[in-house]
């Protein structure tokens, strides 16, 4: 009954990322050096849906050999920005560019002296000017029938950050005995107890 609604929804998101294999204008070298090369750890940093996607891109991150945590983008500003050090690199995410509540974290971030990696949909906004580097998402119609609800926007977030971590964990040469040290509960932790 509702199939064809929920195909349509579908392949909205799966264009879009057909899309994204096809956008050129990003700085990923850039963007992924400055991940690779962090002495700290990855913060990830947003608010709303973007702070979702953030929360499960830090545990993605660090399930995968790549030290992450995330702070909420509101929450930083009552104490959590001592989570964050020189050494670190935050990523910022926001599709447009211009929350309030990640963009306000700019100067601060700067004063923390840590550098800072935009993921965002806006490459002309404050977001996308106040970092070291950017990773432009396509900025495209939501799935939804209003064009409203953050689902292509943070799906794209999503799988472009997924593809980030995977590649630094193969760049790492992490192992699947490193992944067992990190992730030793659940099935996947009961399959590589095997191994071990």
């Amino acid at each position: 009954m509702y199939k064809e609604l929920l195909k349509k929804v579908i392949k909205t998101e799966m264009n879009a990322i057909e899309k994204l294999l096809e956008q050129t204008q990003c700085q990923y070298d850039q963007a992924v050096d400055l991940m690779k090369n962090c002495k700290g750890k990855l913060i990830f940093m947003g608010i709303g849906k973007s702070g979702h996607i953030g929360k499960k891109l830090a545990a993605t991150f660090a399930s995968t050999g790549t030290p992450s945590v995330f702070v909420h983008s509101a929450e930083a500003f009552h104490g959590d920005f001592g989570m964050i050090e020189k050494n670190d690199v935050a990523i910022l995410i926001s599709n447009s560019g211009i929350t309030k509540e990640v963009t306000d974290g700019l100067s601060f971030l700067k004063r923390i002296g840590c550098q800072k990696i935009a993921f965002t949909s806006g490459g002309d906004s404050l977001l996308a000017k106040g970092c070291d580097a950017l990773i432009l998402i396509p900025k495209l119609a939501e799935a939804d029938h209003l064009n409203l609800a953050p689902t292509v926007s943070s799906t794209l977030t999503l799988v472009l950050g997924d593809a980030i971590a995977c590649t630094l964990s193969e760049l790492k040469e992490f192992k699947r005995e490193d992944f067992y040290k990190f992730h030793p509960g659940g099935a996947l932790g009961d399959m590589l107890s095997k191994d071990n």
